[in-house]
């Protein structure tokens, strides 16, 4: 007797909006498990991990400081994974975007004025956009698979800033660190709340949130991405350019990582260093799919994966967690999300039995 998985005629939203509640439920059971077979007190841990984030204003603005690239790189890839365009390769686009950005500061470094952070954040976004050119073209020209040209130009762009930083942008008096100059003051973003690090680019992140809503919920355009996805031959027969959806879908995911970039190394980092993306390109792509591919979702699901970074550093610390079993809940929590909607758009039929829809 075979079970079989049919897909339903129509999802139930409330099913939807509970299944990342119910996944969030489903990985704390089983790192539960794992905390316990570790060694480590469980309670403690959680506590630590989700709880701790929220107790002190001060953990609190770290949170809203790692939601923005979160947020920012995430709506741009939704909008292409809703097309059917897998961009896995934001961390290789927010890195370009860091190096465009600040290039600026590293070749004019005497340079002043409150035009320099906003040129600094365009050029990310650019950089970020112009190194998703490649992938989009020979996906549209050779039909090569977005989804492994954008993951190996990742590593092109992590060699490239290797080169940069233990070459010709190396900081003379940086004692052999791999890392650019300081920048001067008029290169970083301006400081949003006092007394934190939070700047402005969260605002930014928030009116790019807005902009992602109004493209895709409600213009024309961002109809024909969806549709175009869901049925890309129906699309054709209707006039519907497909190759135009690849490249609008890369372009746009580029640009939000580069803008990313370019936030992180003239807001909090203050220089270009390795280590500039804490793998932001990456744990995007679950926030994206966490938050079910929609802006608002998003928003919400940027905030909480920015609350288990913060919230990491914390268990480490107090409750002696490695780093490795924070990536685990990370990858734990995508995996029974994933199981969850799969069960809200399939329903199960055995041999000989109809399931109800």
């Amino acid at each position: 007797m075979g079970i079989w998985m049919i897909r339903r005629t129509t999802a139930s939203r409330r099913m939807a909006v509970l299944a990342p509640m119910g996944a969030l439920a489903l990985a704390i059971v089983l790192n539960f498990l794992l905390y316990i077979v570790m060694g480590n007190d469980p309670a403690a841990v959680f506590y630590a991990l989700l709880l701790e984030p929220f107790v002190s204003w001060s953990s609190f603005s770290e949170v809203l400081l790692k939601m923005t690239p979160l947020l920012l790189i995430a709506q741009g890839l939704a909008i292409g994974f809703r097309a059917k365009v897998i961009n896995i390769g934001a961390e290789g686009q927010f890195i370009l975007g860091a190096i465009f950005a600040s290039s600026i500061p590293v070749w004019f470094p005497q340079a002043t004025g409150g035009w320099i952070w906003p040129l600094m954040l365009l050029l990310g976004g650019v950089g970020g956009a112009l190194w998703a050119v490649l992938p989009a073209f020979w996906r549209v020209r050779l039909n090569a698979s977005e989804i492994l040209v954008t993951l190996m130009m990742s590593l092109i762009a992590a060699q490239l800033l290797a080169y940069l930083l233990v070459g010709p942008w190396k900081d003379p008096m940086g004692f052999n660190f791999p890392q650019t100059v300081m920048f001067q003051w008029d290169a970083m973003v301006p400081t949003l709340i006092p007394g934190t690090r939070v700047n402005v680019a969260l605002i930014l992140a928030l009116l790019w949130s807005a902009l992602a809503y109004v493209y895709m919920q409600k213009s024309f355009q961002g109809y024909q991405l969806v549709v175009g996805g869901l049925a890309p031959h129906a699309t054709a027969y209707a006039g519907f350019s497909e190759g135009r959806a690849v490249w609008l879908s890369l372009l746009i995911g580029g640009f939000a990582a580069g803008l990313a970039g370019a936030a992180e190394v003239a807001g909090p980092m203050g220089q270009l260093q390795r280590g500039i993306s804490s793998g932001y390109g990456y744990a995007a792509i679950i926030v994206a799919y966490l938050g079910g591919l929609h802006p608002v979702g998003i928003l919400f699901s940027s905030l909480f994966m920015a609350a288990l970074y913060i919230g990491g550093d914390n268990a480490m610390v107090s409750a002696g967690l490695p780093v490795a079993a924070v990536r685990v809940f990370q990858g734990s929590l995508l995996c029974c999300y994933l199981a969850a909607i799969v069960l809200v758009r399939y329903r199960l039929v055995r041999d000989g039995q109809e399931a109800p829809a």
